[in-house]
């Protein structure tokens, strides 16, 4: 080491006393560079350093050019240069040296540079170490911070892949969420691979990239020679590390994927409770081989796939059993109907927020059904049972088939409806059920309806204009047994020909953010602006909700009134009779006499008088109410007109025998000896008497 004593020039402030013995234990060497002479004297341990014995080193920098590589030398000197230059008091740089057996071995320099009073460098001092160990440790540091970096981001796709597929429903949400690119770029994977176990064999449910489809490998046995039924077999992870080892151990499917360039590959079996449910392949491109950490993280992921699978495999069973549950709880066939035109529709809700873009189907308790009645009448039921379960299903079930016993039995629409609570009541459930019933004669046109917690109906007239009609209505099905509250109004109303009766459950109607009123106006002017044909009609409204999706079932029914098959004689005539007015009576009698001579019937007019006029006087002698009175004609294969006498009493009439001055009592005789056809038919809280007299001459 230099005398530093000699030289004029003095030691850095800090520089120790005696600096050897603290070089030397922490195997650093010295050097003193004299720039105006250019001789740099160096320690012992700075030799060992490069390398050199003392005897082999002259004091001159050049004398070592044999231990630094040219290219190491032009960058240490850059770096040496550019200090003096810009007036740096220090530099350091790492360079490699050539040891005597020919290996390099990396070192670092430290050097201070002394300058005198008008800044021109003078002298350098400094030090020289051995940096192999030093950079191996920052190597390795670097690549075990590479790893962990790489071991996160692999733990990280893992982990999100897993929280995915905790969203995913069907198999088909678990492939899609696995087929993400984002995800696949991550785990370094080219494509995807996946099949399932069906019967003891492999069906492929995902493959990799387009038109990479193996012919023949759609379905294969488990005991084929191919990487995912070896993976299935065996119960264990199947690792290809090379294109080699690729067409080696399955030469079968190698010549068919050369063009994939695949050059490693992860076939992994998908257990659940010890039982291989598929298999999953991860092929890549620009790998080769695996290791131990990245082979536990596939495992791993393995795992999760698999239960994820299997969850959504036990969903997929469950719906369809519930889906086949409630298709066989709502009607198979809906029976044709004289007169009237029907469509029926239903759809399932949709299960919101599929993860692939996939659309998942929830079960519901909604229901539509037509029923035939005595008489060229029939009833049509649209409800909602509480729920979206196979519970609601069942429920709805019996209760489809309740109503329709009842209906069938000729109870009018308000027994119907109390029968039907009362049953549910008696269910033994917790679900309660909104429902409207609407009780249609096709062949008069009169609609009485009864509503239960339901939303009320729409009619549609042939010139497009659909309106909302009011239903009074009394507590939903079950609830109002519950709170003896049985009461439903009947609400009656006549159906014109070319009218549509519209009934829907309100998956139809409601809107998110939207009252239900407002979803009313809105259902109101898509029907008033859609097909004038029921079924087209009923397609778009479903197709609507479909578009605009929704946790909750749609049931649609659609009764289309026909009119004749000839021309009508003329429309319903109405007339109010009030007790104690005369003068309404005569215009009753008087209209009645028009009519009937307008419409071709006078070979009948005396009869058709004589009954309507003791069918009012009945109905205002018996009641406290008005009597109104309707005249319908009827044209067709038999042409028929209809008198009907509505009041507000439910009593029936009945017969009876005459009294002794003969005055009363032959009212309903004369009604039966006169007439073709007569009946009475429950109105509200009231009834109507009608009868039907057959024109001579017609047909």
């Amino acid at each position: 080491m230099v005398d530093r004593g000699a030289s004029a020039l003095s030691f850095p402030d800090d520089w120790p006393a005696h600096p050897d013995p603290i070089l030397a234990l922490n195997r650093m060497g010295s050097f003193d560079w004299d720039l105006d002479t250019g001789l740099m004297q160096m320690d012992a341990q700075a030799h060992e350093v490069f390398d050199v014995r003392s005897d082999e080193y002259d004091d001159h920098p050049g004398t070592l050019a044999k231990r630094v590589p040219p290219d190491e030398s032009r960058r240490l000197d850059t770096a040496v240069s550019q200090a003096l230059k810009d007036g740096s008091e220090n530099y350091g740089a790492y360079f490699r040296i050539r040891r005597r057996d020919g290996s390099l071995r990396w070192t670092h320099t430290q050097g201070y540079i002394r300058r005198d009073d008008t800044g021109r460098p003078r002298r350098i001092i400094g030090i020289i170490r051995d940096a192999t160990q030093e950079l191996g440790e920052i190597d390795a540091r670097r690549d075990q911070a590479a790893q962990d970096e790489a071991r996160r981001q692999q733990t990280s796709v893992v982990e999100l892949t897993t929280a995915a597929l905790a969203h995913a429903r069907t198999v088909q949400d678990v492939i899609d969420v696995l087929k993400d690119t984002h995800g696949l770029v991550h785990l370094g994977a080219t494509s995807l691979v996946m099949g399932l176990v069906e019967a003891g064999r492999i069906r492929l449910v995902a493959e990799g990239p387009a038109d990479s489809f193996v012919p023949g490998t759609r379905v294969t046995r488990i005991d084929e020679p191919y990487p995912m039924s070896e993976a299935v077999r065996t119960l264990g992870p199947c690792f290809i590390e090379s294109p080699e080892e690729f067409a080696e151990r399955y030469p079968i499917l190698w010549p068919h994927i050369t063009d994939l360039d695949i050059t490693s590959a992860a076939y992994l079996p998908l257990i659940v409770q010890a039982r291989p449910i598929g298999a999953m392949g991860l092929l890549y491109s620009d790998r080769y081989g695996f290791t131990s950490e990245e082979r536990n993280i596939l495992v791993a992921l393995g795992s999760s796939i698999a239960q994820s699978l299997q969850r959504a495999m036990f969903y997929e069973q469950e719906m369809d059993l519930a889906q086949g549950l409630q298709q066989a709880m709502l009607p198979r066939t809906i029976p044709s109907v004289p007169g009237a035109d029907v469509a029926v529709r239903y759809r399932a809700a949709t299960i919101g927020g599929s993860v692939g873009g996939s659309v998942g189907r929830d079960i519901g308790g909604d229901w539509y059904d037509l029923i035939p009645l005595p008489g060229g009448r029939v009833g049509a039921v649209i409800g909602d049972v509480q729920g979206h379960d196979t519970h609601a299903a069942a429920v709805m079930g019996q209760l489809r088939i309740v109503l329709r016993a009842y209906a069938a039995e000729g109870h009018p629409p308000a027994t119907v409806m109390a029968r039907a609570s009362v049953f549910l009541h008696e269910l033994d459930t917790d679900r309660s059920a909104t429902c409207l019933y609407a009780e249609a004669d096709l062949a008069t046109g009169v609609l009485q309806m009864v509503r239960a917690g339901h939303i009320d109906p729409l009619v549609r007239h042939p010139d497009g204009f659909c309106r909302r009609v009011p239903v009074p209505g009394g507590l939903p099905l079950g609830l109002s047994a519950e709170f003896g509250r049985l009461e439903y109004p009947v609400t009656t109303m006549e159906l014109d020909p070319g009218d549509t009766l519209l009934l829907c459950t309100d998956g139809l109607v409601e809107q998110p953010g939207a009252d239900l009123d407002d979803g009313m106006r809105t259902l109101s002017a898509l029907v008033a602006t859609g097909p004038d044909d029921v079924r087209d009609l009923a397609e778009r409204l479903i197709d609507v909700a479909a578009e605009r999706g929704g946790d909750d079932d749609v049931a649609l029914l659609l009764l289309r009134r026909r009119g004749p098959e000839g021309p009508q004689s003329g429309r319903p005539l109405q007339r109010r009779v009030a007790p104690g007015d005369p003068a309404a009576l005569a215009e009753t009698r008087h209209m009645i006499r028009t009519a009937v001579a307008a419409w071709g019937a006078g070979e009948r007019a005396d009869e058709i008088e004589l009954v309507a006029d003791e069918l009012i006087t009945n109905a205002l002698m018996h009641t406290e109410g008005s009597a109104v009175v309707t005249l319908r004609a009827f044209a067709g294969s038999e042409r028929r007109l209809r008198v009907e006498v509505a009041d507000p009493s439910s009593a029936l009439p009945r017969r009876r025998e005459a009294g002794e001055s003969g005055v009363s009592g032959r009212g309903l005789l004369l009604v039966e000896l006169l007439t073709d056809v007569w009946g009475v038919e429950a109105r509200g809280g009231g009834k109507a008497v009608w009868c039907e007299f057959v024109v001579p001459g017609s047909g």
